[in-house]
């Protein structure tokens, strides 16, 4: 289970805060939406979720415990932007082992195909780009997938496409996912 314990956040003491004293869990293959307008907090509360940013108060459990920052971290995030979640320097086979190596089943999964591991980012299209971010972010040790609007700027075909292999996926691996959309 991931729990966010009396979570608060702002970006400078005299700013207003972004939240307070925000609490939830999310158990293993549970699925938490969180809509909002822009500027609200939900990317912020991704980030203290996943370890990228500490929360001014409160705290982030998995299985009652504390969370810990070392080695590899079980929350992992895709974000809105794909192209700017990748090293645009390294060709995808890279960017795809950077963590682990993924399995056939996994790249089947998400429809990556051989010719794309030979590419940099920037000559795959987006749909391409947020399915490669997906498969880096599905480690063998992920057990919870923040998805900030990861399919926002794509058609509707390639979202539904995206959506329906990610969802098949956590049902079957018990993956949580805290969904984000503005919609």
């Amino acid at each position: 289970m991931l729990e966010a314990r009396h979570l608060s956040y702002r970006y400078g003491k005299s700013d207003p805060w972004l939240f307070r004293d925000l609490s939830f869990s999310l158990g293993s293959g549970e699925i938490l939406g969180l809509t909002g307008p822009s500027g609200a907090g939900k990317t912020t509360l991704a980030k203290i979720l996943c370890g990228f940013l500490p929360a001014d108060k409160g705290d982030v459990f998995i299985d009652h415990q504390p969370v810990r920052l070392n080695g590899f971290y079980p929350v992992q995030m895709v974000f809105q932007h794909p192209e700017l979640a990748v090293n645009p320097h390294w060709k995808i086979a890279k960017i795809l082992k950077e963590g682990f190596i993924p399995s056939p089943h996994l790249m089947r999964t998400f429809n990556i195909h051989q010719d794309w591991l030979d590419r940099y980012p920037w000559e795959l299209s987006g749909g391409q780009l947020a399915r490669v971010c997906l498969v880096r972010a599905l480690g063998p040790g992920t057990r919870f997938l923040v998805a900030d609007e990861i399919t926002a700027m794509l058609d509707a075909v390639t979202q539904g496409r995206i959506w329906n292999s990610l969802l098949d996926y956590s049902r079957q691996n018990e993956i949580g996912m805290l969904i984000i959309s503005h919609d």
